[in-house]
């Protein structure tokens, strides 16, 4: 599959990689790729954020990923489903914060810089599994960075929610890159 990949798809995947890397994650995940699309400049994928006024909101962006880290990854969907049980999330990470230092929730450090390579998390997998989906569909005979944007949008999860709130839809992507004809109204 990666030989369909452009250019600026590969970057994306690398920039991944270095972002797990750096944080010291066990594994690379769709943060992960959604932080190297937002690094991405000169790309289908980083015109469609510009487009969105998604690429000054990066800050914002990692806020909010940040904070899903704290809930252990889970979505605010995730998080208001063990609410309708009588599980409050936010109690559960408050003593555990208490208990073990604030982050304690956060995806894995992995005690920290290792110099094997870091694998794909099944999150990340579908992900890149979707992307080539999505140019089959289009009939594109390479997968670019914005059929990697389009495949985050496209799967439940932290990355599509925070993407979402910052008006970064599948819909949006969509009328960015092909026109208003497949976009949904309202």
């Amino acid at each position: 599959m990666f030989e369909r990949f452009t250019k600026d798809a590969r970057a994306v995947v690398v920039g991944a990689v270095g972002h797990a890397e750096r944080t010291g994650a066990e594994a690379v995940d769709e943060e992960h790729m959604l932080l190297a699309l937002l690094d991405r400049e000169g790309s289908r994928g980083s015109f469609v954020l510009a487009s969105l006024g998604a690429a000054g909101r990066r800050d914002s962006m990692e806020r909010s990923l940040a904070e899903a880290r704290r809930r252990g990854g889970l979505s605010r969907a995730d998080t208001e489903a063990l609410s309708g049980l009588g599980i409050d999330l936010s109690e559960i990470v408050s003593r555990v914060e208490e208990a073990h230092g604030v982050g304690a929730l956060g995806s894995g450090n992995g005690g920290g810089r290792r110099s094997r390579c870091r694998p794909f998390a099944p999150g990340a997998k579908d992900v890149l599994t979707r992307s080539l989906r999505v140019a089959l569909a289009r009939q594109h005979r390479h997968i670019g960075d914005e059929h990697l944007l389009m495949a985050l949008t496209a799967r439940p999860g932290v990355s599509a929610e925070v993407l979402a709130d910052h008006g970064v839809t599948y819909e949006a992507v969509t009328r960015v890159l092909y026109g208003g004809g497949e976009a949904k109204a309202g």
